[in-house]
C-alpha cells in the first residue's frame, strides 16, 4: 500500500491534480473519496473527468446520487451522503457500480467502506487552509483505511 500526499493551494490545484490522476485511471478502478463538506472531492472529480476525456460540467449528484459521464472511458459519479446505512446503500444497488468496465468515484466513501471491492484507490481530502488541502492516495485493500 503506497501513500503519496500531494498539497494543492487552490481550487484550479486540486482540478489539475485530479486531471492526472484521470489520465492514468483504466477501466474498472473505483475510486473511494473521504474528506469533510466542501474539502474539495467535486472539485477534484471534475479534473478527473478531465484526465477521462469527459467534456461535460461535471456537478455534485448529492441529489442524484449518481451521475454519468461519457469520456475516453465512462465515468460513474456517486455521492452517497444522503444515504444513511449500507443496507440502504445495497437496496439502492450502489455496489453494482462497482464491478463495471467504467471508472467508478464514490464521493462519502467511508459510509459504503464494506461494499467496496477488494482493490481501489483511497483519496482523502483535508483542509490545511482557506483554500488550501492536502489529497492523500492510496492503493487500497478492502478492510484496510
Amino acid at each position: 500500500m503506497k501513500l503519496e500526499i500531494f498539497n494543492t493551494n487552490s481550487q484550479e490545484e486540486t482540478r489539475k491534480l485530479g486531471k492526472k490522476i484521470g489520465a492514468k485511471l483504466k477501466a474498472g478502478d473505483v475510486i473511494a473519496l473521504i474528506g469533510d463538506l466542501g474539502s474539495g472531492k467535486t472539485t477534484f472529480v471534475q479534473g478527473l473527468a478531465k484526465g477521462l476525456g469527459v467534456n461535460e460540467l461535471v456537478k455534485s449528484p448529492s441529489f442524484t446520487i449518481v451521475n454519468e459521464y461519457k469520456g475516453r472511458m465512462p465515468l460513474y459519479h456517486i455521492d452517497i451522503y444522503r444515504l444513511g446505512s449500507v443496507s440502504e446503500l445495497t437496496e439502492a444497488g450502489i455496489e453494482d457500480f462497482f464491478y463495471t468496465d467504467v471508472v467508478t468515484v464514490v464521493e462519502w466513501a467511508e459510509k459504503g467502506l464494506p461494499l467496496l471491492p477488494p482493490e481501489y484507490i483511497l483519496i482523502k481530502f483535508y483542509y490545511t487552509g482557506e483554500n488550501s488541502r492536502q489529497i492523500e492516495i492510496t492503493k487500497a485493500v478492502s478492510g484496510e483505511q
